[in-house]
């Protein structure tokens, strides 16, 4: 019997439903553009989950935590395209207001660039508690956690809550390195082979252009699946989110990758020999 051709075979990708993703994925969300015959299979998922099931190989390629990728450099290939990169853009450790809340650290997933971060730049704290990213403002407002390690649009919403800002984590970031921040991107099993990884780069700019070129529907599609349905937290959240930076990683991106991974592995959280995430480039 011949076996089955992987070029034709579904090509499993996870992106999170995260403003800047089903922005940047409109085009292929609702069916607009052309997937150049990779027969996507499209799914999506909070962002730990999306970290999960790509290190556990059950989809093909994903956007993830550049934190969930720093021990699999010599399985995958990071994608040009898709990346949450940039200055202003990092996570956010918001405070409870009440005096009584418990004393606990919340994060949203252990493989999540924004636990790096809390765990470089707080070895002595005790290590956070994990939970879904979308429970952690609630869990403020009602005490049950003292700080929360937050993403997504908490970065704006976050005094419709009561919350106070307790630290920037993204700000400390580029402090200390003068680089914008990595927190995640689409990584692409080296599997799958050169040519198919450079098509599905090819598939999502032609994706993000036809956003571009069509907000308003771009809109509906992240109304469909967004935490918050404001439309200006939703605009404001592409705003940031999606840069230069998405349509085409830099030098100076690549630069903040390798930064990461050194810095990962001098605070002992990722195993030594770890090596430097390689993009993909045509």
């Amino acid at each position: 019997m011949k076996a089955p051709d992987a070029r034709s075979a579904a090509l499993k990708l996870g992106i999170s439903t995260c403003p800047n993703d089903t922005f940047a994925f409109h085009g292929l969300l609702s069916g607009a553009s052309s997937d150049r015959g990779l027969g996507l299979a499209l799914e999506l998922h909070d962002v730990q989950t999306l970290n999960e099931l790509f290190r556990s190989g059950a989809l093909d390629a994903a956007k993830v935590s550049f934190a969930a990728l720093l021990e699999l450099a010599a399985e995958v290939w990071v994608l040009p395209v898709g990346a949450a990169l940039g200055h202003g853009v990092g996570p956010v450790v918001l405070a409870s207001p009440r005096p009584d809340a418990a004393d606990v650290v919340l994060a949203p997933g252990e493989f999540t660039t924004a636990n790096l971060l809390w765990r470089m730049f707080h070895p002595r704290e005790p290590a956070p508690s994990q939970v879904v990213f979308s429970q952690i403002m609630p869990a403020l407002s009602r005490g049950a956690a003292r700080l929360g390690v937050c993403i997504h649009e908490g970065r704006f919403t976050y005094r419709q809550h009561g919350l106070e800002l307790h630290e920037d984590l993204g700000a400390l970031w580029e402090q200390r390195t003068g680089l914008p921040l990595p927190l995640g991107g689409i990584a692409v099993r080296r599997s799958l082979g050169r040519e198919r990884a450079l098509e599905l780069v090819r598939a999502i700019e032609a994706s993000l252009a036809l956003a571009r070129a069509q907000p308003e529907a771009a809109l509906a599609t992240m109304r469909a699946h967004a935490q918050e349905h404001s439309d200006a937290v939703l605009l404001q959240h592409v705003e940031l989110y999606v840069t230069a930076e998405t349509a085409r990683m830099s030098e100076r991106g690549e630069r903040a990758l390798r930064e990461l991974s050194s810095r990962a592995l001098e605070a002992g959280c990722v195993a030594a020999g770890a090596l430097p995430l390689e993009v993909l480039r045509p």
